[in-house]
């Protein structure tokens, strides 16, 4: 992989320092540089898209195009006859940012949604590459248990005829001296 990426091994394959889980768990989104940069403009440009949808934003439009209204119609002070040219400019200037600045969000959010999927995808790897490590080793492990346990079982038959050949030796012994002693 680049150098550039999250994912970056060394020349043996071991994940180095800008291993996921240092990024996923220690620095959250200190891997995560948008397309559009970090920049001042682009941080209040997507406070601002975020801010079109809450309610703070549409009560105060609604209020505003309200007052906007019965100000022109009531003839309080009209400064916009009733087509209303001016509020329909000012709602095509408002969609003609708005929708840039909806679009930048949802990029740079596409953007961390796209790391943090990388980041999580690569602790699964890393959580499965441990799993068969751990089932590996559970089975070398049975294996040399089972080796043990036959060789245990081997060393008992041994010692097992041992002892049955020193009880006969013993008692062939025992016989003979009997034997001496009666004779």
């Amino acid at each position: 992989m680049s150098s550039g990426n999250a994912l970056d091994q060394d020349g043996a394959g071991r994940s180095t320092t800008r291993d996921h889980a240092f990024y996923r768990f220690h620095l959250p989104h200190a891997h995560l540089s948008s397309v559009f940069g970090d920049d001042w403009f682009a941080l209040k440009a997507e406070a601002f898209a975020r801010f079109f949808g809450t309610p703070v934003f549409l009560v105060a439009q609604t209020v505003i195009v309200g007052v906007w209204i019965v100000v022109n119609v009531a003839g309080w002070w009209v400064f916009d006859v009733y087509p209303f040219i001016l509020l329909n400019l000012a709602f095509s200037l408002q969609a003609a940012y708005a929708a840039p600045l909806i679009l930048l969000a949802q990029t740079r959010q596409a953007d961390r949604d796209k790391a943090m999927a990388m980041a999580d995808a690569q602790h699964r790897e890393v959580l499965h590459q441990a799993s068969e490590e751990r089932q590996r080793v559970a089975a070398e492990q049975t294996a040399l248990l089972v080796q043990m346990l036959k060789q245990n079982t081997e060393l008992t038959a041994t010692a097992k005829a041992l002892a049955e050949r020193i009880e006969s030796l013993t008692a062939e012994l025992h016989r003979h001296i009997l034997e001496s002693h009666e004779g």
